[in-house]
């Protein structure tokens, strides 16, 4: 009979301890790499670890190696038949154009920043020597006036959705607290709800028009009156997933929850508090995804037609421009587009994540 060695034994105990503790750090990261739309960083990471490589590169496959797939047949496609097609302003750019259009908008906004640069250095310059040469009163300081950069149209973009929906939050989060806790609020509000829902934003864009150039009337406030009027427009269309939602996460709270804060004799705002958002923050969180969402599809329409510097005028101005690259322009913006709304998504996710223990993705 063979004799177990107790050193072997101690060895394989401990190598078995390190890996269980390898996938239990794996296991806590998988949360954060659904977060950042990087869920097959999971199955790679137990691949490497020994944990069953088969199944794990199956898992590899579904969730990198096919999307990849799509994505370079996607490429191919458009590709191929890109060149097919004729329009107004030349044939319809491909994977290769648009990206020379890429980087050439990078390349425009290094020039613009160094041009920026160079302003203010020289303004730096002349004010000194004015100074040295005691004429204080002679000195000016003066604003960059140069163009927007892509960047900074997308920026303006960004500030304006989160202005928007910030706004939309805060006006739909207590209605929707009011509807859920009141069957008279829910029965006063569920009709507006129904018929301003549905309404676009081309309709909500003159009538926010008009109100903003009458009731905000200042030429040096701190915001402009484009950007106020994309916000609200936003605001407007995407409320309204955000009061839905609150509404029906406040109605579905446990009863006998309700019937202990009686008990308690809990104040209203302690009621709130402690006991109605924490139940409803999964779908609170759900609707406040879907306004965001939203939101960022309404802002490009309202951007065009209030003239709002950011990616909606971006894409009106390549479109009036009708040079042979304002086509390929516009597709990056719509890439673009398309990106910040998957991370916006994400980081709704993030946060929904930190504040709730709900696995909706």
């Amino acid at each position: 009979m063979t004799a177990i060695d107790p050193e072997s034994l101690s060895r394989e105990a401990a190598r078995e301890a390190r890996k269980a503790r390898i996938f239990t750090r794996i296991n806590k990261a998988d949360s954060w790499f659904k977060v950042l739309g990087l869920s097959f960083m999971t199955p790679l990471l137990k691949a490497l670890a020994g944990d069953n490589p088969k199944a794990q590169l199956k898992e590899i496959w579904l969730l990198l190696g096919v999307p990849v797939v799509a994505i370079a047949a996607f490429l191919t496609l458009w590709a191929t038949l890109a060149p097919q097609v004729q329009t107004s302003l030349g044939a319809v750019p491909g994977p290769a154009q648009v990206w020379e259009q890429a980087v050439n908008l990078n390349e425009d906004a290094i020039r613009e920043r160094q041009k920026e640069a160079a302003f203010y250095e020289r303004q730096n310059e002349r004010n000194a020597k004015l100074e040295a040469a005691g004429k204080g009163d002679k000195v000016k300081w003066r604003d960059y006036t140069g163009k927007s950069t892509y960047y900074d149209q997308i920026w303006t973009s960004i500030r304006t959705v989160f202005f928007g929906f910030l706004i939309g939050t805060l006006v739909a989060v207590p209605v929707g607290i009011a509807a859920g806790l009141s069957r008279i609020a829910d029965a006063a509000i569920n009709p507006l709800v129904q018929i301003f829902k549905p309404v676009s934003p081309l309709a909500w864009l003159p009538i926010v028009t008009m109100v903003v150039s009458a009731t905000y009337t200042t030429n040096d406030g701190l915001f402009t009156k484009s950007f106020l009027i994309s916000a609200i427009t936003v605001t407007l269309c995407s409320l309204w997933p955000t009061l839905i939602n609150t509404s029906l996460g406040v109605a579905s709270i446990d009863k006998d929850l309700v019937n202990v804060s009686k008990v308690l004799k809990m104040s209203t705002w302690s009621k709130i508090t402690r006991l109605v958002l924490p139940s409803a923050l999964p779908l609170i969180f759900t609707g406040l995804r879907l306004s965001l969402g939203v939101g960022w599809m309404v802002l490009i329409a309202a951007e065009m037609l209030a003239q709002n510097p950011g990616l909606g005028k971006f894409v009106w101005d390549e479109f009036q421009n009708g040079s042979s690259q304002s086509l390929a322009k516009i597709m990056v913006a719509v890439f673009t587009i398309g990106i910040i709304g998957f991370l916006l998504d994400r980081l709704m996710f993030a946060l929904q994540s930190l504040f709730t223990y709900s696995n909706n993705r």
